[in-house]
């Protein structure tokens, strides 16, 4: 084979640097990889849209069925995003015994397993490097190089929207909105950032994450999650008097023939390398048995950074087609393994409460704590306002369960002295 065509569905921000790269590049690509790369088709809604590049005539294409059933069009790549028609899209293209590229992280976290299995039946390569990370190299070391490591733990900040925001509110003391608007003015968040903010995005990412580094399917409904919308500046003001940074962490661990896996926001040691992660890159702490901890970091999205994930998986694929290789099953899953519930959890907690100013209010906080087998730390008076009578205190606690801290919260609302329980955050120890 002198040629390997290219089919292309979407043509967004990801797909259009995708199909810059391929036209631009394209005689460096196909010396790489040993064979000519050719973008034939290009799936998209409107044809009539202006568009940043300029492509060859003949090219767009609102008709799906002209790649996925043209022979000229021998691997696929979906960068259109969400879970339909994309999740049909892919599953009809290895059905068809065509290679698949795609960025998409919903379609992976959701239907992966499948769609491994159908790979794997017609002999064709499913690759999404680009799915997790933008540019990092991660997938593929969870695939190859890491394959010798039973990989114990996952703790990354995996969406660069979120980490934008909270470094705006840690360094520059700006509330929420003020650094979301400043986000999306950037174009690191969209105008509705509910995925990134809510941490939905994160989610799908570490169910991907999981997936290969646990060799289980972890389902989305088990993975716990907490966005950031609830942080206020004030609470990056006590993290840094503590010693900590706020940062949205997606952790996964295995533990005893079981996985744990959640989204949500962490106090992190101001010292260590995901606390020094800001602006919108990500990073990916990986831990395994034999290699022990590895980092990876970069920009986790954008259009060039994830147009060179999507290129190299193509290349990828091209090259073991020159070769005439078989492709390797890179993703054998074990038999599911049991999720740990978070009440199972067990870390230390920062505790924001408003209460009544006056002596005793500490002590009855103090007994319900205590009844749950959660030890005080430190407590600090915050806020003092005497025109209301009520002051802030922050906690901080020893290692307690999950499921004891809830309960315990339960019951500190209903303190007649606690005005508010303003915020609860776990802290990720190292």
């Amino acid at each position: 084979m002198a040629e390997i065509g290219i089919g292309l569905m979407g043509l967004g921000v990801v797909g259009s640097g995708v199909a810059q790269v391929l036209l631009q590049k394209g005689t460096a690509l196909s010396q790489q990889a040993g064979i000519t790369l050719a973008l034939r088709r290009v799936l998209v809604r409107n044809p009539h849209k202006p568009r940043p590049l300029s492509l060859p005539e003949g090219l767009l294409t609102t008709n799906p069925d002209d790649l996925l059933n043209n022979p000229q069009c021998p691997i696929i790549v979906e960068v259109m995003g969400g879970e339909e028609p994309a999740t049909t899209y892919i599953r009809r293209a290895l059905e068809a015994g065509k290679h698949v590229v795609t960025a998409n992280k919903e379609v992976i976290a959701k239907h992966g397993p499948h769609l491994f299995r159908l790979a794997q039946q017609r002999q064709v390569y499913l690759l999404f490097e680009a799915s997790v990370g933008g540019g990092i190299p991660l997938i593929g070391p969870l695939q190859r190089d890491l394959l010798a490591n039973d990989i114990l733990s996952i703790r990354a900040i995996i969406n660069g929207t979120t980490n934008y925001i909270l470094t705006r509110m840690a360094r520059d003391g700006v509330d929420y909105h003020t650094a979301l608007q400043e986000a999306q003015a950037k174009g690191y968040a969209e105008p509705d950032p509910t995925n990134d903010v809510e941490g939905i995005d994160a989610v799908y990412k570490l169910a991907v994450l999981a997936l290969l580094a646990f060799r289980t399917p972890v389902p989305l409904p088990q993975i716990y999650r907490e966005g950031i919308t609830h942080l206020q500046a004030k609470d990056f003001r006590y993290a840094h008097e503590l010693g900590y940074e706020i940062k949205l962490l997606a952790i996964g661990r295995k533990e005893n023939g079981t996985v744990q896996a959640r989204v949500h926001p962490a106090f992190v040691p101001s010292h260590t390398l995901l606390a020094k992660v800001d602006g919108a890159y990500n990073a990916i702490e990986v831990q395994g048995d034999l290699v022990g901890r590895v980092v990876f970091h970069g920009l986790g999205a954008g259009p060039a950074p994830t147009s060179s994930a999507v290129v190299n998986d193509i290349l990828t694929i091209a090259r073991s087609v020159k070769a005439q290789a078989r492709p390797l099953s890179w993703v054998n899953l074990h038999t599911a393994l049991p999720v740990r519930p978070l009440h199972d959890l067990t870390t230390q907690y920062y505790l924001r409460l408003n209460v009544a100013d006056r002596p005793g209010v500490l002590a009855q906080i103090a007994h319900i704590l205590g009844d749950l087998s959660i030890s005080i730390a430190s407590v600090i008076q915050k806020d003092a306002d005497p025109s209301a009578g009520t002051a802030e205190i922050v906690i901080m606690t020893h290692p307690a369960r999950e499921g004891a801290m809830q309960e315990a919260l339960g019951l500190i609302r209903r303190l007649p002295v606690v005005r508010e329980v303003s915020n609860l955050i776990r802290v990720e120890a190292e």
